[in-house]
């Protein structure tokens, strides 16, 4: 798993675009992105699932992992999941974004497909929890 972590404006969503996209010409499997709103809509390529989390009540961090875990637990040929502004999904509660990490981690390594997360917060200020994954 890995956070793509910076300030509003540093480039974290086109980065976070620009994967979603190569992942999705080159995966031979599933390349989901969930996203706040449907702001990325003309950025990500059809190749890609891209799910607005608001439009499945998903507004905190153990929602956001409940809904993971649903989308793991039936769709078995994820190569790749993307979550941006993931601290926006968890209603800007950066200690419990923290505190769901290792789930998310865990459900990626167990099925087997890669973990992307961008989240808009000063390095710095971030819970000891985010650095394993920076």
């Amino acid at each position: 798993m890995k956070l793509i972590i910076g300030v509003r404006g540093t480039g974290k969503t086109k980065q976070l675009v620009d994967l979603v996209n190569q992942s999705a010409n080159e995966s031979k499997g599933a390349v989901i992105c969930i996203e706040k709103g449907n702001k990325l809509n003309f950025d990500v390529t059809y190749k890609a699932r891209l799910i607005d989390a608001t439009k499945y009540g998903i507004d905190d961090a153990h929602k956001l992992l409940g809904f993971v875990a649903g989308i793991s637990a039936s769709n078995h040929d994820i190569t790749h999941l993307f979550i941006d502004s993931a601290l926006k999904i968890c209603d800007s509660n950066i200690d419990a974004l923290g505190d769901i990490l290792s789930a998310l981690d865990e459900l990626a390594t167990m099925g087997e497909y890669e973990c992307t997360l961008t989240v808009s917060a000063d390095p710095s200020a971030c819970p000891e929890s985010f650095k394993k994954y920076l």
